[in-house]
């Protein structure tokens, strides 16, 4: 599981990193839901792969929402 975490993380911060200028209210919420998401669909599944990465990618979508509904 440890493994799956850092990925995440680490895939997080290059899409953080590769921003030009101060993110977006919806991409702080899109990496945001993804990382978070990551770690539950994870810890629900095992640390599956599949779980993992459907858990990032529905994270990353309800935090994009999310972040587009704040103002």
């Amino acid at each position: 599981m440890k493994k799956t975490v850092n990925l995440v993380t680490l895939i997080a911060l290059l899409a953080v990193g590769g921003c030009s200028s101060n993110p977006t209210r919806e991409e702080i919420g899109t990496v945001t839901g993804a990382v978070v998401g990551g770690i539950v669909g994870s810890s629900v599944t095992g640390g599956s792969t599949v779980g993992t990465v459907g858990g990032a990618a529905a994270g990353a979508y309800v935090g994009h929402e999310i972040g587009k509904r704040m103002k």
